[in-house]
């Protein structure tokens, strides 16, 4: 990667950003506790309703039993996302959840992937950034081992050959 920033060439994928919903919910819950993840932080994009998602995301976690360490939100557009990429990579948490809408999520974990010590392996994502369109902003040679949750709850993750492998309901 010659540098985190995308060109000019990289289209934001079409639409509006959908709250999340609890199918999603639960199988972020679900896969961070298979993980053994006691302590999340959680990271979006700043749009109103990405951030009641995250907020969503932080109350059913919280009713797990379990921390949040932080939540941080980033731009959809920046000069370069490194003060918010610092503080989401500095947590010091079990397990980070990413939402948002793609193109901001793209930038900000290509910066996360340049400047920072966070792992994929480490990370789950909503059903708003599992789209194959918006992890290919980031290359998924950059991704391996990151997971998450389609918006109908079926988990997934990307294995080390870059195939996007998917399981059955996982939250339901």
């Amino acid at each position: 990667m010659n540098s985190p920033l995308l060109r000019g060439s990289a289209v934001p994928l079409a639409g509006e950003e959908i709250p999340i919903i609890g199918a999603e919910v639960r199988s972020l819950v679900t896969m961070a506790l298979s993980r053994g993840a006691t302590s999340v932080t959680i990271g979006s994009g700043r749009d109103l309703i990405t951030r009641a998602s995250a907020r969503t995301i932080a109350d059913a976690w919280s009713t797990s039993g379990h921390g949040v360490a932080v939540t941080i939100d980033w731009p959809e557009t920046a000069a370069s996302w490194l003060r918010p990429a610092n503080r989401f990579a500095a947590a010091s948490t079990d397990l980070w959840i990413m939402l948002g809408p793609p193109l901001g999520w793209a930038q900000m974990t290509r910066r996360l992937l340049w400047s920072t010590p966070w792992k994929p392996s480490r990370t789950l994502l909503t059903g708003g950034v599992s789209d194959p369109r918006a992890l290919e902003l980031v290359g998924l040679h950059n991704l391996t081992g990151i997971a998450g949750t389609t918006r109908a709850g079926s988990a997934w993750h990307l294995s080390a050959d870059n195939r996007i492998i998917t399981t059955p309901e996982s939250g339901s």
